[in-house]
């Protein structure tokens, strides 16, 4: 059974760091992704990782803060944020797939989804 969990969240004040964490059960996903989701507002892209190379992409409002990375040894996927700001505040889901996708991919082209982890930003 495909496991995706993820850590890390908390609440912190604007301007803090944070970093989450996704342990997976497989090593071979070929496109991994951190979306968020605030109250009342549909699911966002934050950023994807592709296997075979590291390519990445990133959401527009978190360009320069926000870092995606993979630990292949450990099967863990991380999402580091800096600067954090309020309207970063969301539930902040982990995603994979196994075929790699090129470019930023679509909510629905995921598979497996963790059960998200709340980040809290304060003024």
């Amino acid at each position: 059974q495909v496991q995706v969990e993820e850590s890390g969240g908390g609440l912190v004040q604007a301007g803090d760091s944070l970093r989450l964490s996704c342990a997976t059960s497989e090593r071979t996903f070929g496109t991994m992704a951190w979306f968020r989701q605030a109250p009342g507002k549909e699911r966002e892209f934050v950023a994807s990782w592709t296997r075979n190379g590291g390519i990445s992409y990133y959401g527009d409002s978190v360009k320069g803060r926000f870092t995606i990375s993979r630990d292949n040894a450990k099967n863990t996927l991380y999402l580091q944020m800096n600067s954090l700001k309020p309207e970063d505040t969301a539930v902040y889901f982990c995603a994979a797939r196994w075929n790699r996708i090129v470019g930023v991919p679509p909510v629905t082209s995921f598979a497996y989804w963790g059960q998200g982890t709340q980040v809290t930003v304060s003024s």
